[in-house]
């Protein structure tokens, strides 16, 4: 995924709020009570970094967050947030390069995997796999067509979306993914699953098992 969202980093939570009013903002906001105190997070492609003083408003101190962004743009919006006393290591960098030897108790991947090809996205659930420790909690927010009410608007918007961040050279990507069935093939289980923007977005909280 070489292009980013530099060209709109300014703009972009203005622009997700104009078209899906907080839809995108509450579908992430909801999950974050289920985040333990103490626990280590990944963020993958967190934008401008607004997640991070919510996930503060829960936890003051005593997280550690590891938060990778490819966008230089939106990494700079980041670190100005209001992060309290949580340790925030910000990674200029794709998820395809990065690696580590440590394993979160949290990951949290805000519409990422719309960013990826239908040969690169199994790659990237594959690695993300394998940081989350057993018992770990995956946050996974995504746009969705599983619901085939209103499928022709959603399919509309999808296209004109994906056009719209091809035309500005931010994604090269023409099709949704749908990452759900990955999660269930690795044996992970749903803690919790809510739909926001009449059935456009999902929200789900994954659990590893063993």
């Amino acid at each position: 995924m070489a292009e980013n969202y530099d060209k709109i980093a300014k703009y972009y939570d203005k622009l997700s709020r104009f078209i899906f009013a907080k839809a995108q903002v509450n579908a992430q906001i909801n999950q974050l009570h289920y985040i333990s105190k103490g626990s280590k997070l990944l963020i993958v492609g967190g934008g401008t970094g607004w997640i991070l003083e919510e996930i503060s408003k829960i936890h003051s101190s005593g997280l550690t967050i590891v938060y990778i962004e490819l966008s230089k743009k939106m990494i700079i919006l980041s670190k100005s947030r209001n992060r309290k006393q949580n340790r925030v290591e910000f990674i200029h960098q794709s998820i395809e390069d990065y690696d580590t030897r440590h394993s979160f108790d949290f990951i949290l991947t805000p519409f990422l995997f719309d960013n990826f090809s239908r040969q690169q996205a199994p790659l990237v659930f594959d690695k993300l796999h394998h940081f989350l420790k057993n018992n770990g909690k995956w946050f996974m927010v995504d746009f969705t067509l599983e619901y085939k009410s209103g499928q022709w608007w959603k399919s509309l918007m999808l296209k004109s979306m994906y056009l719209f961040f091809r035309w500005f050279r931010m994604i090269q990507v023409s099709e949704l993914i749908e990452m759900k069935p990955y999660f269930l093939k690795r044996n992970y289980l749903i803690v919790e699953e809510s739909f926001y923007y009449r059935n456009f977005i999902r929200a789900t909280i994954f659990l590893k098992s063993k």
